[in-house]
């Protein structure tokens, strides 16, 4: 399938669309007038487990549920009390001292030190997703029933922002120790509490699981034992609805009261008195990754080829052509605008020397695959954008074939080194460049030199990478920001992640609504939003 030529600022996709637009679900009743909040988007939940889940729909609920330690206040930078009070942290970073309110979980149980030593614990020992949250903890102590005193192995300036994040939510340990979630060093194997929490929920939040269907919806129901101010809604539905243009139409007929994934192209389209946009800059940022351990790449997807394929890449075009320029282009895997970043310079094209490079290397009639989920995300369509990637390799020589496919079968064949190139995105967690070292710099066990790799670390590992990243954690400021853009220009260098696009983010919803924000931890902060 080709690409073609923008006419009007509306994308191809968006045009088809927009003749004759089909909801991907059955959509609730209107919501309008109603106690009941209704949001559209394409979910891309993988678990509701705090300590398993890691997605856009996964921040949101969770951050409803499950209450963390502290929080990201409205500024997207500053930490600001949460089940913690207050808090302490030592000279070089390595011991934190947490103080609880006076809060209770949803079966009226109080929040104890205790159930933040259970959930610390369990997060690290799961080795889940999420799990690099808790990379160096050694130990965390119960001082009393009100405090908990946190110790790390080597330095962590980013422990305070880490515990922000919204995978870090507190969880009423009795509950879920019954249902058969475990803690210690044999949750990996042991753990079964999967299951149960996909139905069920043991947070502090102002809010309580009501029911998840797959690919269909998910409801949370107000926590009416919440310990803090009560939420507006009685209950909240998200309703899968798979493309901009789709949710733009549900948000104008009043099927819902807020659209998550509308493009700044479809939202100049919505005509609705009844309706607002507002775009404004995210740190969110869509990307390709490069997988040399993929099968027969070894020799194939060289350091030299990988360039010579970064180098083939019209970053102008594909910011214009995703999201019609409503958007930047991103140096590194790091966000614009986190520490470290202020001086990186983006890649630009240059096909001459993309040909020359491939040729050097032996590769100019290179084939291959890009495995990506089949999805809308901050309005790029990943089947739009793959397409523009796959004419862009096309310039240089290069054939991709592009296989689109379900979360599901995504998430199966990720890391079995089925297809050398695959699209993904990142939203942050918290405010700090740390956690993209973390999933995304090339140290041997890291998430993303395990995926790159698929078995063969010696492929990708950057042995700087580790010292660097260190260096960075045990220090403050300005020295922080020098060290984070070291390591961000050796994450550049290893040409495994290429960030596209970091597109402008769409609030969208309808007018009688209120408190619709974008938070740099938990994207949708919902226990604000209320009706006018």
């Amino acid at each position: 399938m080709t690409i073609n030529i923008r006419r009007l600022g509306v994308r191809p996709l968006a045009a088809l669309l927009l003749a004759g637009s089909v909801l991907s679900a059955p959509l609730p009743a209107a919501a309008e007038d109603s106690d009941t909040l209704v949001i559209g988007r394409s979910m891309d939940v993988n678990s509701l487990d705090p300590a398993r889940a890691f997605c856009d729909t996964c921040q949101f609920y969770l951050t409803a549920v499950y209450e963390t330690l502290i929080t990201l206040g409205e500024d997207n930078k500053s930490l600001v009390p949460n089940l913690a009070e207050s808090w302490e942290v030592n000279d070089d970073f390595t011991e934190f001292t947490f103080h609880l309110k006076d809060a209770a979980f949803a079966d009226g149980s109080p929040v104890e030190a205790s159930d933040v030593v259970w959930t610390f614990e369990r997060l690290k020992n799961l080795k889940g997703s999420p799990s690099f949250l808790m990379d160096g903890l050694v130990s965390a102590e119960a001082v009393d029933p009100r405090t908990i005193k946190i110790t790390v192995e080597a330095p962590n300036s980013e422990f305070l922002n880490k515990v922000s994040a919204p995978y870090t939510g507190i969880v009423n340990a009795e509950v879920a120790k019954a249902a058969g979630a475990i803690g210690d060093e044999t949750a990996a194997e042991a753990d079964k509490a999967e299951s149960w929490f996909m139905e069920n929920s043991a947070g502090s939040g102002p809010f309580a699981l009501a029911g998840y269907s797959p690919e269909a919806e998910l409801r949370l129901a107000r926590n009416d034992a919440y310990w803090g101010e009560a939420p507006a809604f009685s209950e909240i539905v998200v309703t899968q609805i798979q493309d901009a243009v789709s949710q733009a139409q549900a948000l104008e007929t009043g099927q819902v009261d807020i659209a998550m994934q509308i493009d700044p192209d479809t939202a100049k389209s919505i005509r609705s008195p009844d309706v607002v946009t507002e775009v404004v800059p995210s740190f969110n940022f869509v990307y390709i990754g490069f997988i040399p351990g993929a099968k027969g790449m070894a020799d194939v997807l060289t350091p030299d080829v990988r360039e010579a394929l970064a180098l083939a890449v019209d970053y102008d075009g594909m910011l214009d052509f995703t999201v019609g320029g409503n958007g930047k282009k991103q140096a590194a895997p790091i966000p614009n605008g986190f520490p470290g970043t202020a001086g990186l310079t983006p890649r630009s094209q240059d096909i001459e020397k993309a040909k020359e490079m491939l040729a050097a290397a032996g590769a100019s009639d290179l084939k291959l695959v890009a495995g990506y989920p089949n999805d809308n995300v901050y309005g790029v369509d990943f089947n739009i954008m793959m397409q523009k990637l796959q004419q862009d390799f096309k310039a240089v020589g290069v054939e991709l074939e592009l296989k689109p496919l379900t979360w599901a079968v995504w998430r199966e064949e990720l890391g079995t080194g089925e297809w050398p190139i695959t699209a993904v995105y990142y939203a942050p967690d918290y405010f700090g460049s740390g956690q993209y070292a973390a999933y995304f710099a090339m140290v041997d066990g890291y998430p993303w030199t395990k995926r790159a790799s698929v078995g063969k670390p010696e492929l990708v590992v950057n042995a700087a990478e580790t010292g660097i990243y260190a260096k960075a954690l045990a220090s403050s400021g300005e020295a922080a920001d020098a060290a984070y853009a070291e390591l961000a220009d050796e994450m550049m260098k290893d040409t495994i992640i290429l960030p596209l696009v970091s597109p402008d983010l769409v609030l969208a919803h309808r007018s009688d609504i209120e408190g619709v924000r974008y938070s740099a931890c938990c994207n949708l902060p919902l226990a604000e939003i209320k009706r006018k």
